[in-house]
């Protein structure tokens, strides 16, 4: 292997013939410039198929999944009331093109409906509102108390933008440009793309979270129902879903976007009984903030995984 060459990804399968599809999703990614981490299984039968399924990386709105089943495990407990108002103030929220964070004046908005913000449209404002509810320690040791090995939560979402600012000021590009730069050499100049200090998660860990949830094998059942309603609720579906959109299929997912960080992870449900839960988690070497190849090739090898683990 040459010096800039890319190590093979590390597939595993259940079987030879679901080897030779992770192998295929692994080449298509490649083919459109993309590094990164995969894993699909099936929540019933067990079968999986993957690549990379260890490596840890930053989740950027990822994130949001686990927090929102911390902060539905309190509601359904008691701890916290789902119709509790909560002024957010744009001049001191946290930075993001949707939802509250890209209001223009203070709105009141029920702790429940800031829950669906954050899932629907991956509205950050949302997320870090329910971080000052919720604290970051708090959510990464109720994971630590599940047993959610691989998974850590470490900031705020608004924590990714100050970090990209403090190294790049306000030229997103030249973060871009430190992003994948430091991607290659190990040495990150943005914080929050380093996993050992950022939310970072591995494609095992965010599976296995997803089995559990819908197997209601974590956290109070009440607050396993109302993630995967709101997961359902998902507003973006360009990535794991783009292939997937049938009447047979439901899929719930959610999206991560950050810089070079393209991700999402979701469940595929058929109407016929098949749960089928993914990761995909990406880096790339492409200077620019629209990347639909990118999406597209996700959404192939979602739609791939899903057809080679139905029964």
């Amino acid at each position: 292997m040459s010096a800039g060459q890319a190590p093979r990804p590390v597939c595993v399968a259940d079987d030879a013939e679901l080897s030779d599809v992770a192998e295929a999703i692994a080449a298509e990614w490649a083919a459109v410039g993309v590094r990164g981490s995969f894993l699909a299984r099936h929540i019933d039968t067990g079968e999986q198929l993957g690549f990379d399924v260890d490596a840890s990386v930053p989740l950027a709105s990822v994130v949001k999944v686990p927090l929102a089943l911390v902060a539905l495990d309190r509601i359904a407990t008691g701890e916290l009331d789902a119709a509790r108002p909560v002024v957010v103030d744009p001049a001191t929220s946290s930075v993001g093109p949707t939802g509250l964070a890209a209001f223009r004046h203070p709105a009141t908005v029920a702790v429940g409906d800031l829950l669906l913000l954050m899932l629907s449209v991956s509205d950050n404002a949302s997320a870090d509102t329910l971080f000052d509810l919720v604290p970051v320690d708090k959510v990464d040791a109720r994971l630590r108390a599940w047993g959610c090995t691989g998974l850590r939560v470490r900031h705020r979402l608004n924590r990714m933008y100050e970090c990209a600012a403090g190294a790049a000021g306000n030229d997103f590009s030249l973060a871009l440009e430190l992003a994948i730069r430091d991607d290659h050499s190990g040495r990150h100049t943005i914080e929050t793309l380093d996993p050992a200090h950022a939310n970072a998660g591995t494609a095992t860990g965010l599976v296995d979270l997803l089995q559990r949830v819908w197997r209601d094998e974590i956290a109070h059942p009440g607050a396993s129902a109302e993630l995967r309603r709101l997961m359902g609720r998902q507003v973006f579906t360009h990535r794991l879903a783009s292939e997937l959109r049938t009447d047979t299929l439901r899929v719930s997912g959610k999206t991560g976007t950050f810089l070079h960080l393209r991700h999402e992870i979701g469940v595929v449900e058929s109407e016929v009984g098949d749960r089928v839960a993914m990761a995909a988690l990406t880096r790339s070497d492409r200077r620019a903030n629209l990347a639909p190849d990118i999406d597209l090739a996700i959404g192939a090898g979602a739609r791939r995984a899903f057809e080679a683990l139905r029964r």
